[in-house]
């Protein structure tokens, strides 16, 4: 096992999850009195594992036909047509 590779996606994944919807949705779900929160906790994270599943299968697919360089290229201009788009709508 790639430990840097782990602590790093672990890293990453965590500050961007933090206070992002769906933290806030899980919040919401957990402040209802009726509901029972390991409930919602398990609930929550087994939908970030199969999100997560999703991403790591979908990398592996397209890795066989593109490039990493040229997947990094093309993520980076994703994020800056994300973020002028924010920016924008502003």
């Amino acid at each position: 096992m790639d430990l840097k590779a782990l602590f790093t996606v672990f890293s990453v994944v965590f500050v961007a999850e933090l206070g992002d919807k769906t933290q806030i949705a899980t919040l919401l779900f957990a402040a209802d009195k009726e509901v029972n929160r390991l409930s919602v906790f398990l609930g929550a994270s087994l939908a970030l594992i199969l999100a997560s599943a999703i991403g790591v299968l979908a990398g592996a697919a397209i890795s066989q036909y593109v490039s990493e360089k040229h997947i990094h290229y093309i993520a980076g201009i994703g994020f800056i047509g994300i973020g002028v788009w924010v920016l924008l709508k502003a």
